[in-house]
């Protein structure tokens, strides 16, 4: 049986890229960049690099870059947008809880949860960092994003859904979480790349700060800094507050 985020990127790809939280690329790479040093050198891992955005946009800043993602459609596209600028990337069809690498990269990226978060069950998530941290050689970096679990435990339900939701973007409604579990159930609303109206019952956890933090001490990671996270914007001057829909990680294997 299918998950819900499997069928969602089936056939999503051109319709992912108009998202409006897939319009920060620029800003998201120029922090990456900082927190490497601008060190050329470094190998990065995409995971969950759905259609390239970022991938593609380190690559024509003269980075090493490879990509991961579950969804062969999305990576299709990426592929697409990577010939089309004769950017050399190695775009793998790879499930993120499986990661096939050992000490092979430099840092790794993982943003707009990247698969992390939406996994069904908090162990599938866990095993997502356990392979990053495989991968990652000894000082090795970890950048990635993730949902905030204090912004729903300190905001009316509703809050959850944009103000507006844009023409072709995906809709949200019958939102749900669960305080147990800090799962925000909901119904996910898109029209596919051919047009074809689907709605999807979907989940995604939401995560402590402190949670974090353990989960990444236990991998061997021996600095975790936590960041509030603003769309193509990232900065170390954001502390995490209640109101960030998202948090942003930066770790560093020991």
């Amino acid at each position: 049986m299918k998950q819900w985020y499997e069928t969602l990127f089936e056939n999503y790809a051109h319709g992912y890229d108009k998202e409006s939280f897939t319009q920060g690329t620029i800003g998201e790479c120029d922090f990456i960049e900082e927190e490497i040093s601008f060190n050329k050198s470094c190998k990065i891992l995409d995971v969950g690099c759905g259609t390239g955005r970022h991938a593609i946009e380190l690559s024509k800043r003269g980075y090493d870059v490879t990509g991961i993602d579950l969804s062969e459609s999305q990576l299709k596209r990426a592929r697409e947008k990577a010939t089309d600028l004769k950017l050399d990337i190695d775009f793998q069809l790879q499930d993120a809880r499986q990661l096939e690498f050992s000490q092979e990269f430099d840092l790794v990226i993982m943003i707009c949860e990247g698969g992390f978060s939406l996994m069904e069950t908090d162990e599938m998530n866990y095993q997502i960092l356990q392979g990053i941290s495989k991968a990652l050689v000894p000082q090795g970096k970890l950048i990635f994003t993730t949902l905030n679990a204090l912004f729903p435990l300190t905001h009316a339900i509703n809050d959850l859904l944009p103000e507006e939701t844009k023409e072709g973007n995906a809709a949200y409604k019958d939102h749900s979480f669960d305080l147990m579990t800090l799962r925000d159930h909901n119904t996910t609303l898109i029209v596919d790349d051919d047009g074809n109206e689907i709605s999807l019952e979907s989940n995604e956890r939401y995560y402590m700060p402190s949670e974090i933090t353990w989960l990444l001490k236990s991998l061997g990671f021996s600095t975790i800094e936590i960041f509030g996270c603003k769309l193509g914007n990232f900065s170390r001057e954001d502390n995490l507050t209640r109101d960030d829909f998202e948090i942003l990680v930066i770790a560093q294997k020991e």
